[in-house]
């Protein structure tokens, strides 16, 4: 190998090398990150949809699928906790009887609305694998609505909780359906987008 002084062709040439494989690969991780963006843009919440999947840009790539299965596991995971954070306030002490009942209400209401979402992912990962697309895609859309109904309920319980705890719990109940809405408007556009294309 050619030298220039006490340096290789190639130690000259390494870090120009180095740059171009960088300026490839940006295009890759840009373009996920639009799909995300445009794809966020038909759901009622975008930048809350971008900020809550743009951490599963590697897996999402650029499939809507991949994309709505995300969201439905933003939303099973943070209905889970939001249940949890639930479950140990209702048993502090200081509250009145009133706002201990709506809190255990509400964990029983969220508990059904992490069951449908779970299953909601199933059935999304089931497709193309048996059955019609359309009863699968039937399915996760009928329990994700479901499950938002079970959240949005959820919030209408606290309307005469104390201000404290009605501020407290209220905001992680709305955090939950507004990515739970998220879910299911990504879940409608991977299924128009399926239909459109003539899926079997």
């Amino acid at each position: 190998m050619a030298k220039f002084g006490n340096l290789s062709v190639f130690s000259l040439l390494f870090p120009l090398l180095l740059t171009i494989a960088a300026a490839a690969a940006a295009p890759r991780r840009a373009g996920t990150g639009d799909f995300i963006k445009s794809s966020c843009g038909a759901t009622r919440y975008p930048a809350l949809c971008v900020d809550s999947l743009s951490v599963y840009a590697p897996s999402i790539k650029r499939s809507p699928r991949q994309l709505a299965q995300a969201a439905l596991a933003v939303s099973v995971a943070r209905a889970r906790s939001t249940a949890a954070f639930m479950t140990k306030m209702s048993k502090a002490g200081g509250l009145r009887s009133r706002d201990r009942a709506a809190l255990r209400d509400c964990v029983e209401t969220m508990g059904d609305s992490v069951d449908r979402l779970s299953k909601s992912m199933k059935e999304l990962g089931a497709v193309g694998s048996r059955g019609s697309f359309e009863w699968h895609m039937s399915n996760v859309e009928t329990w994700v609505s479901a499950a938002l109904t079970d959240e949005n309920t959820c919030v209408d319980g606290f309307a005469g909780v104390h201000d404290n705890v009605k501020a407290t719990v209220r905001a992680k109940i709305v955090n939950v359906a507004q990515v739970t809405s998220n879910a299911l408007a990504l879940v409608n556009r991977f299924a128009q987008r399926r239909a459109a294309a003539g899926n079997p």
